[in-house]
Protein backbone atom coordinates (compact mmCIF):
# COMPACT_ATOMS: atom_id res chain seq x y z
CA UNK A 1 0.00 0.00 0.00
CA UNK A 2 1.18 3.54 -0.61
CA UNK A 3 0.07 7.13 -0.36
CA UNK A 4 -0.24 9.37 -3.36
CA UNK A 5 -0.89 13.08 -2.99
CA UNK A 6 -1.28 15.94 -5.41
CA UNK A 7 0.36 19.32 -5.18
CA UNK A 8 -0.58 22.88 -6.07
CA UNK A 9 -0.75 23.03 -9.87
CA UNK A 10 -2.50 25.27 -12.39
CA UNK A 11 -6.28 25.16 -11.91
CA UNK A 12 -7.12 22.66 -14.65
CA UNK A 13 -4.43 20.23 -13.51
CA UNK A 14 -5.39 20.51 -9.86
CA UNK A 15 -9.08 19.92 -10.59
CA UNK A 16 -8.40 16.86 -12.75
CA UNK A 17 -5.96 15.43 -10.25
CA UNK A 18 -8.34 16.00 -7.33
CA UNK A 19 -11.11 14.19 -9.24
CA UNK A 20 -8.83 11.16 -9.80
CA UNK A 21 -7.78 11.21 -6.17
CA UNK A 22 -11.39 11.37 -5.03
CA UNK A 23 -12.28 8.34 -7.16
CA UNK A 24 -9.38 6.46 -5.63
CA UNK A 25 -10.48 7.68 -2.21
CA UNK A 26 -13.92 6.11 -2.77
CA UNK A 27 -12.39 2.88 -4.08
CA UNK A 28 -10.37 2.67 -0.90
CA UNK A 29 -13.45 2.12 1.25
CA UNK A 30 -14.49 -0.95 -0.78
CA UNK A 31 -11.09 -2.57 -0.23
CA UNK A 32 -10.86 -1.54 3.44
CA UNK A 33 -10.66 -5.09 4.82
CA UNK A 34 -7.48 -5.78 2.89
CA UNK A 35 -5.96 -2.45 3.89
CA UNK A 36 -6.74 -3.01 7.57
CA UNK A 37 -5.23 -6.51 7.47
CA UNK A 38 -1.98 -4.89 6.28
CA UNK A 39 -2.20 -2.36 9.12
CA UNK A 40 -2.76 -5.21 11.59
CA UNK A 41 0.37 -6.98 10.32
CA UNK A 42 2.33 -3.77 10.76
CA UNK A 43 1.02 -3.41 14.31
CA UNK A 44 2.16 -6.93 15.19
CA UNK A 45 5.67 -6.20 13.88
CA UNK A 46 5.86 -3.02 15.96
CA UNK A 47 4.68 -4.81 19.10
CA UNK A 48 7.41 -7.40 18.56
CA UNK A 49 9.92 -4.56 18.34
CA UNK A 50 8.70 -3.23 21.68
CA UNK A 51 9.26 -6.62 23.32
CA UNK A 52 12.77 -6.77 21.84
CA UNK A 53 13.68 -3.38 23.35
CA UNK A 54 11.78 -3.72 26.64
CA UNK A 55 14.99 -4.36 28.54
CA UNK A 56 16.13 -0.84 27.66
CA UNK A 57 13.17 0.69 29.53
CA UNK A 58 12.49 2.79 26.46
CA UNK A 59 8.95 3.55 27.56
CA UNK A 60 9.71 4.15 31.23
CA UNK A 61 8.34 7.54 32.23
CA UNK A 62 7.84 7.72 35.98
CA UNK A 63 5.96 10.40 37.83
CA UNK A 64 7.79 12.50 40.41
CA UNK A 65 6.32 12.99 43.88
CA UNK A 66 5.58 16.39 45.37
CA UNK A 67 8.46 15.90 47.83
CA UNK A 68 10.96 15.10 45.05
CA UNK A 69 9.99 18.20 43.08
CA UNK A 70 10.16 20.51 46.11
CA UNK A 71 13.51 19.02 47.13
CA UNK A 72 14.97 19.79 43.70
CA UNK A 73 13.89 23.43 43.92
CA UNK A 74 15.09 23.73 47.50
CA UNK A 75 18.47 22.39 46.40
CA UNK A 76 18.83 25.28 43.93
CA UNK A 77 17.84 27.84 46.57
CA UNK A 78 20.21 26.29 49.12
CA UNK A 79 23.13 26.69 46.71
CA UNK A 80 22.22 30.34 46.21
CA UNK A 81 22.01 30.96 49.97
CA UNK A 82 25.35 29.21 50.43
CA UNK A 83 26.96 31.49 47.84
CA UNK A 84 25.52 34.58 49.52
CA UNK A 85 26.80 33.42 52.94
CA UNK A 86 30.30 33.33 51.43
CA UNK A 87 29.88 36.83 49.92
CA UNK A 88 29.87 35.25 46.46
CA UNK A 89 27.55 36.20 43.64
CA UNK A 90 24.99 33.40 43.11
CA UNK A 91 25.21 31.58 39.81
CA UNK A 92 22.77 29.19 38.15
CA UNK A 93 24.10 26.40 35.94
CA UNK A 94 21.78 25.45 33.06
CA UNK A 95 22.47 22.77 30.40
CA UNK A 96 22.89 24.18 26.90
CA UNK A 97 19.74 23.18 25.02
CA UNK A 98 20.79 24.57 21.64
CA UNK A 99 23.97 22.61 20.94
CA UNK A 100 24.11 19.41 18.89
CA UNK A 101 27.29 18.61 20.83
CA UNK A 102 25.07 17.99 23.88
CA UNK A 103 22.94 15.41 22.09
CA UNK A 104 23.40 11.71 21.34
CA UNK A 105 21.24 9.54 19.11
CA UNK A 106 19.61 6.24 20.03
CA UNK A 107 17.43 4.33 17.55
CA UNK A 108 14.95 3.35 20.25
CA UNK A 109 14.69 6.77 21.90
CA UNK A 110 15.72 9.43 19.42
CA UNK A 111 17.74 12.53 20.27
CA UNK A 112 18.58 12.58 23.98
CA UNK A 113 20.75 14.88 26.03
CA UNK A 114 24.14 13.35 26.81
CA UNK A 115 25.04 12.71 30.43
CA UNK A 116 28.18 14.78 29.90
CA UNK A 117 26.93 18.04 28.45
CA UNK A 118 28.21 21.59 28.27
CA UNK A 119 26.40 24.15 30.40
CA UNK A 120 25.65 27.86 30.54
CA UNK A 121 26.39 29.75 33.76
CA UNK A 122 23.93 32.52 34.59
CA UNK A 123 25.52 34.92 37.06
CA UNK A 124 23.49 37.40 39.09
CA UNK A 125 26.35 39.93 39.10
CA UNK A 126 26.80 39.95 35.33
CA UNK A 127 24.84 42.71 33.48
CA UNK A 128 24.14 40.42 30.52
CA UNK A 129 22.56 37.66 32.64
CA UNK A 130 21.30 39.39 35.80
CA UNK A 131 17.78 39.78 34.38
CA UNK A 132 17.57 36.14 33.36
CA UNK A 133 18.77 35.11 36.82
CA UNK A 134 15.95 37.14 38.39
CA UNK A 135 13.44 35.64 35.95
CA UNK A 136 14.49 32.08 36.80
CA UNK A 137 14.23 32.73 40.54
CA UNK A 138 10.79 34.30 40.13
CA UNK A 139 9.49 31.32 38.14
CA UNK A 140 11.04 28.88 40.63
CA UNK A 141 9.10 30.67 43.36
CA UNK A 142 5.86 30.38 41.38
CA UNK A 143 6.47 26.69 40.65
CA UNK A 144 7.26 25.96 44.31
CA UNK A 145 3.93 27.53 45.37
CA UNK A 146 2.00 25.64 42.67
CA UNK A 147 3.49 22.28 43.62
CA UNK A 148 2.97 22.91 47.34
CA UNK A 149 -0.71 23.73 46.82
CA UNK A 150 -1.15 21.06 44.11
CA UNK A 151 -2.52 23.69 41.75
CA UNK A 152 -1.72 24.59 38.16
CA UNK A 153 -1.11 27.77 36.14
CA UNK A 154 -0.67 28.41 32.45
CA UNK A 155 2.48 29.97 31.04
CA UNK A 156 0.31 32.86 29.95
CA UNK A 157 -0.90 33.39 33.54
CA UNK A 158 2.70 33.59 34.75
CA UNK A 159 3.66 36.02 32.00
CA UNK A 160 0.82 38.44 32.75
CA UNK A 161 1.49 38.27 36.48
CA UNK A 162 4.67 40.27 35.87
CA UNK A 163 4.97 41.63 32.33
CA UNK A 164 7.67 44.09 33.42
CA UNK A 165 10.03 41.25 34.40
CA UNK A 166 9.41 39.06 31.35
CA UNK A 167 10.19 40.70 28.03
CA UNK A 168 7.96 38.35 26.04
CA UNK A 169 5.91 35.18 26.28
CA UNK A 170 8.49 33.41 24.15
CA UNK A 171 11.36 34.22 26.53
CA UNK A 172 9.30 32.99 29.49
CA UNK A 173 8.56 29.72 27.63
CA UNK A 174 12.29 29.17 27.07
CA UNK A 175 13.08 29.85 30.74
CA UNK A 176 10.50 27.30 31.89
CA UNK A 177 12.14 24.71 29.64
CA UNK A 178 15.55 25.71 31.03
CA UNK A 179 14.25 25.18 34.57
CA UNK A 180 12.79 21.81 33.62
CA UNK A 181 16.15 20.78 32.17
CA UNK A 182 18.11 22.20 35.13
CA UNK A 183 15.93 20.37 37.70
CA UNK A 184 15.88 17.19 35.58
CA UNK A 185 12.10 17.11 35.83
CA UNK A 186 9.56 16.83 32.99
CA UNK A 187 7.75 20.09 32.37
CA UNK A 188 4.40 18.65 33.43
CA UNK A 189 5.85 18.02 36.92
CA UNK A 190 6.34 21.78 37.34
CA UNK A 191 2.53 22.31 37.35
CA UNK A 192 2.88 24.84 34.52
CA UNK A 193 0.55 24.21 31.59
CA UNK A 194 0.68 25.48 28.03
CA UNK A 195 -2.34 26.23 25.87
CA UNK A 196 -2.36 23.65 23.09
CA UNK A 197 -2.43 24.65 19.44
CA UNK A 198 -2.98 21.13 18.10
CA UNK A 199 -6.23 19.49 16.98
CA UNK A 200 -7.35 15.87 17.07
CA UNK A 201 -10.24 13.95 15.50
CA UNK A 202 -11.41 10.43 14.81
CA UNK A 203 -12.13 7.26 16.78
CA UNK A 204 -11.10 8.42 20.25
CA UNK A 205 -12.70 8.88 23.66
CA UNK A 206 -10.99 9.79 26.96
CA UNK A 207 -11.32 11.64 30.27
CA UNK A 208 -9.52 14.93 30.94
CA UNK A 209 -7.84 15.54 34.30
CA UNK A 210 -10.85 17.61 35.45
CA UNK A 211 -13.27 14.78 34.63
CA UNK A 212 -14.45 16.21 31.30
CA UNK A 213 -15.30 13.43 28.85
CA UNK A 214 -13.96 14.00 25.34
CA UNK A 215 -15.56 11.90 22.61
CA UNK A 216 -14.40 12.86 19.13
CA UNK A 217 -16.35 9.91 17.72
CA UNK A 218 -19.59 11.82 18.23
CA UNK A 219 -18.61 14.78 16.05
CA UNK A 220 -17.08 15.34 12.63
CA UNK A 221 -15.29 18.42 13.96
CA UNK A 222 -11.86 18.35 15.57
CA UNK A 223 -11.24 19.03 19.26
CA UNK A 224 -8.27 20.85 20.78
CA UNK A 225 -5.44 18.73 22.13
CA UNK A 226 -5.51 18.72 25.93
CA UNK A 227 -3.24 21.10 27.86
CA UNK A 228 -2.68 18.41 30.51
CA UNK A 229 -1.78 15.22 28.66
CA UNK A 230 -0.51 13.43 31.77
CA UNK A 231 -3.96 13.86 33.31
CA UNK A 232 -5.73 11.99 30.48
CA UNK A 233 -7.22 8.63 31.52
CA UNK A 234 -9.64 6.00 30.25
CA UNK A 235 -8.57 6.17 26.61
CA UNK A 236 -10.92 4.15 24.43
CA UNK A 237 -10.39 3.66 20.70
CA UNK A 238 -10.87 1.11 17.95
CA UNK A 239 -8.50 3.00 15.66
CA UNK A 240 -6.23 0.95 13.43
CA UNK A 241 -3.68 3.74 13.07
CA UNK A 242 -2.89 7.37 13.91
CA UNK A 243 -2.30 9.87 11.10
CA UNK A 244 -0.11 12.87 11.94
CA UNK A 245 -0.90 15.72 9.55
CA UNK A 246 1.69 18.49 9.29
CA UNK A 247 -0.51 21.44 8.34
CA UNK A 248 -3.86 22.63 9.61
CA UNK A 249 -5.00 23.36 6.02
CA UNK A 250 -4.39 19.73 5.00
CA UNK A 251 -6.00 18.49 8.22
CA UNK A 252 -9.13 20.58 7.61
CA UNK A 253 -9.28 19.41 3.98
CA UNK A 254 -9.20 15.79 5.12
CA UNK A 255 -11.94 16.54 7.67
CA UNK A 256 -14.05 18.19 4.94
CA UNK A 257 -13.55 15.10 2.78
CA UNK A 258 -14.77 12.98 5.72
CA UNK A 259 -11.46 11.12 5.87
CA UNK A 260 -11.99 9.91 9.44
CA UNK A 261 -15.14 8.09 8.32
CA UNK A 262 -13.74 6.73 5.07
CA UNK A 263 -10.54 5.60 6.77
CA UNK A 264 -12.43 4.58 9.88
CA UNK A 265 -11.36 3.55 12.36
CA UNK A 266 -8.44 5.96 12.65
CA UNK A 267 -7.26 9.01 14.60
CA UNK A 268 -5.97 12.21 12.94
CA UNK A 269 -3.90 14.82 14.75
CA UNK A 270 -2.15 18.02 13.68
CA UNK A 271 0.28 20.29 15.49
CA UNK A 272 -0.40 23.02 12.91
CA UNK A 273 3.16 23.09 11.61
CA UNK A 274 6.04 22.73 14.05
CA UNK A 275 4.30 20.80 16.86
CA UNK A 276 4.00 22.16 20.37
CA UNK A 277 4.95 19.93 23.30
CA UNK A 278 1.33 18.98 24.01
CA UNK A 279 0.78 17.68 20.46
CA UNK A 280 3.95 15.58 20.74
CA UNK A 281 2.94 14.31 24.18
CA UNK A 282 -0.48 13.35 22.80
CA UNK A 283 1.03 11.33 19.95
CA UNK A 284 3.29 9.59 22.47
CA UNK A 285 0.33 8.97 24.80
CA UNK A 286 -1.63 7.34 21.97
CA UNK A 287 1.35 5.16 21.06
CA UNK A 288 1.99 4.09 24.66
CA UNK A 289 -1.70 3.30 25.20
CA UNK A 290 -2.85 1.85 21.88
CA UNK A 291 0.37 0.57 20.24
CA UNK A 292 -0.99 1.13 16.76
CA UNK A 293 0.98 2.37 13.71
CA UNK A 294 1.72 6.11 13.64
CA UNK A 295 1.86 7.50 10.09
CA UNK A 296 2.99 11.00 9.07
CA UNK A 297 1.61 13.09 6.19
CA UNK A 298 3.88 16.08 5.56
CA UNK A 299 4.83 18.32 2.64
CA UNK A 300 7.52 17.06 0.30
CA UNK A 301 9.89 19.81 1.37
CA UNK A 302 12.76 20.06 3.89
CA UNK A 303 10.65 21.76 6.54
CA UNK A 304 7.91 19.14 6.34
CA UNK A 305 10.52 16.39 6.71
CA UNK A 306 12.02 18.14 9.73
CA UNK A 307 8.60 18.40 11.40
CA UNK A 308 8.10 14.65 10.92
CA UNK A 309 11.55 14.07 12.44
CA UNK A 310 10.56 16.12 15.50
CA UNK A 311 7.63 13.77 16.15
CA UNK A 312 9.79 10.71 15.52
CA UNK A 313 13.20 11.60 16.97
CA UNK A 314 12.64 14.80 18.94
CA UNK A 315 14.51 18.09 18.91
CA UNK A 316 17.77 19.36 20.35
CA UNK A 317 15.98 21.90 22.55
CA UNK A 318 13.77 19.25 24.19
CA UNK A 319 16.25 16.35 24.09
CA UNK A 320 16.24 16.20 27.90
CA UNK A 321 12.62 14.98 27.69
CA UNK A 322 13.15 12.55 24.82
CA UNK A 323 11.69 9.53 26.60
CA UNK A 324 8.28 11.16 26.97
CA UNK A 325 8.17 13.07 23.68
CA UNK A 326 9.60 10.94 20.87
CA UNK A 327 7.85 8.16 18.97
CA UNK A 328 10.56 6.32 16.98
CA UNK A 329 7.90 4.09 15.38
CA UNK A 330 6.54 7.01 13.29
CA UNK A 331 6.52 6.15 9.57
CA UNK A 332 6.67 8.54 6.60
CA UNK A 333 3.46 7.94 4.67
CA UNK A 334 3.80 10.88 2.28
CA UNK A 335 4.11 13.20 0.47
CA UNK A 336 7.31 11.60 -0.87
CA UNK A 337 9.56 13.28 -3.42
CA UNK A 338 9.36 10.03 -5.41
CA UNK A 339 5.54 10.40 -5.46
CA UNK A 340 5.98 13.45 -7.65
CA UNK A 341 7.78 11.37 -10.28
CA UNK A 342 5.37 8.46 -9.95
CA UNK A 343 2.40 10.82 -10.41
CA UNK A 344 4.19 12.46 -13.34
CA UNK A 345 3.42 15.90 -11.99
CA UNK A 346 4.60 18.46 -14.58
CA UNK A 347 7.84 20.08 -13.46
CA UNK A 348 6.49 23.58 -14.13
CA UNK A 349 3.76 22.83 -11.58
CA UNK A 350 6.27 22.24 -8.80
CA UNK A 351 8.01 24.82 -6.61
CA UNK A 352 11.79 25.36 -6.89
CA UNK A 353 13.79 24.92 -3.69
CA UNK A 354 14.88 28.20 -2.13
CA UNK A 355 18.34 28.83 -0.66
CA UNK A 356 16.78 28.35 2.76
CA UNK A 357 15.30 25.01 1.64
CA UNK A 358 18.68 23.87 0.34
CA UNK A 359 20.36 24.84 3.61
CA UNK A 360 17.74 22.97 5.64
CA UNK A 361 18.00 19.90 3.39
CA UNK A 362 21.79 19.82 3.72
CA UNK A 363 21.39 20.10 7.49
CA UNK A 364 18.88 17.22 7.58
CA UNK A 365 21.18 14.94 5.57
CA UNK A 366 23.86 15.45 8.24
CA UNK A 367 21.55 14.59 11.15
CA UNK A 368 22.58 11.46 13.11
CA UNK A 369 19.27 9.70 12.56
CA UNK A 370 19.38 9.82 8.74
CA UNK A 371 21.92 6.99 8.61
CA UNK A 372 19.35 4.72 10.27
CA UNK A 373 16.76 5.54 7.57
CA UNK A 374 18.33 4.77 4.15
CA UNK A 375 14.96 5.05 2.37
CA UNK A 376 14.44 8.52 3.82
CA UNK A 377 17.95 9.47 2.78
CA UNK A 378 17.22 8.40 -0.81
CA UNK A 379 14.05 10.52 -0.84
CA UNK A 380 15.96 13.57 0.43
CA UNK A 381 18.74 13.02 -2.11
CA UNK A 382 16.10 12.80 -4.83
CA UNK A 383 14.75 16.17 -3.67
CA UNK A 384 18.28 17.54 -3.70
CA UNK A 385 18.77 16.34 -7.27
CA UNK A 386 15.40 17.53 -8.59
CA UNK A 387 15.63 20.90 -6.76
CA UNK A 388 11.83 21.03 -6.41
CA UNK A 389 9.33 20.71 -3.57
CA UNK A 390 5.56 20.24 -3.23
CA UNK A 391 2.83 20.77 -0.66
CA UNK A 392 -0.01 18.40 0.15
CA UNK A 393 -2.81 20.86 0.89
CA UNK A 394 -4.90 19.16 -1.80
CA UNK A 395 -3.96 15.67 -0.61
CA UNK A 396 -6.36 12.76 -0.44
CA UNK A 397 -5.65 9.26 0.90
CA UNK A 398 -5.02 6.60 -1.76
CA UNK A 399 -4.64 2.99 -0.66
CA UNK A 400 -3.21 0.71 -3.33
CA UNK A 401 -2.65 -2.97 -2.94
Amino acid sequence: MCFIASTRVPHVHARTRRRRLWLSFNEMSSSGAHNFSEIDKLRVRQLNNIEMTSGQSVFADREFSQTEILNQIEGVILRIVTSLSKDEAPALVVPNRSSWANVSFNDAIGLQMSSEHCVTTIRSDCPSSATKSAQILKILSVIYTLVQSNSYATKRDIFYSNTQLFSSQRSLDAIIDDISCMLKLPRRSLHVLATSKGLISGDLCYLEADGTRIDSRSTSAAVSVSSNISGITNIVSSAKFVLIVEKDATFQRLLDDDACTKLSPCIMITGKGVPDVNSRLMVRKLWDTLHIPILALVDADPHGIEIMCIYKYGSVAMSFEARSLTVPSVMWLGLLPSDLQRLRVPRDSLIPLTKRDESKLNSLLKRPYVASQPDWQKEMELMQQSQVKAGCEDAAPWWKS
